[in-house]
């Protein structure tokens, strides 16, 4: 199986996720590489004057970045948000019968 070298520092790469938590930005890396996607992962400290402020993103190549989004936002969606869109799928369809 043959993989896509990690992104080269000098391409364009694009934000696609960040997070406070780099266990959270860890397993959105691995869902997008599990997808194929590459990515990079990089801590971001920004020191402000009262407490510095730090995080984590996720970078992806520029051709990956709408893909990388999509699997993203499914990871996103809580389980009560699938099980509402199942029902209102089939709900109306079993209304419209009855």
């Amino acid at each position: 199986m043959a993989t896509n070298p990690a992104p080269n520092p000098n391409e364009n790469l694009v934000r696609v996720f960040d997070t406070e938590q780099e266990s959270e930005a860890m397993v959105v890396s691995g869902l997008l590489e599990s997808e194929g996607i590459d990515c990079e992962v990089r801590a971001i400290d920004m020191p402000q004057d009262v407490m510095p402020i730090g995080g984590t993103v996720v970078l992806v190549r520029e051709e990956d970045e709408a893909r990388a989004r999509q699997i993203i936002e499914e990871y996103r969606r809580t389980p009560a948000e699938e099980a509402e869109d199942e029902t209102a799928e089939f709900g109306e369809d079993q209304t419209a019968e009855e």
